[in-house]
């Protein structure tokens, strides 16, 4: 003889089935949101024109998709407010020697670090450009690297 079908079971059958459709439909609406974020002409048109300008500078270049994927067509984070404390932290960590806590400390850095920095800003917020030079100015750079 078979024994009853136990309630318990069923239920926890039908939560699992509903547990499981709602982790795919979340997983549905990552997916979407994350390929969302297309790259529009404005952020072709303004990387083709960054990466003009670095060379024109004499300075390394990234790939195109580098540029549009981390700057997009309005600059990211770095034009949400470049004088901001963390990301002046984060432009002068290449200008440091590399130590950590106390034995951190500042070197003369290559001038093409400011020359880029300035000219992601110029391409990307033209309006932060007025303050940016005396983030720059902070630096003590030299013609260090060879090209």
């Amino acid at each position: 003889m078979n024994a009853p079908a136990d309630p318990a079971a069923n239920t926890r059958r039908i939560t699992y089935i509903l547990v499981g459709g709602v982790i795919l439909v979340l997983l549905v609406v990552a997916l979407v949101a994350w390929n969302s974020n297309k790259e529009t002409q404005a952020a072709q048109q303004k990387a083709d024109q960054l990466i003009a300008t670095l060379n024109q500078a004499g300075l390394p270049t990234p790939s195109k998709d580098q540029v549009v994927r981390v700057l997009g067509d309005d600059g990211g984070t770095v034009c949400a407010d470049p004088n901001l404390a963390l990301k002046k932290a984060i432009m002068y960590g290449p200008a440091t020697n590399g130590a950590a806590g106390p034995g951190l400390r500042p070197v003369i850095a290559d001038n093409r670090l400011v020359q880029a920095g300035v000219a992601v800003i110029k391409t990307y917020c033209p309006q932060e450009l007025p303050e940016f030079p005396q983030t720059a100015e902070q630096f003590k750079t030299a013609d260090l690297v060879n090209r």
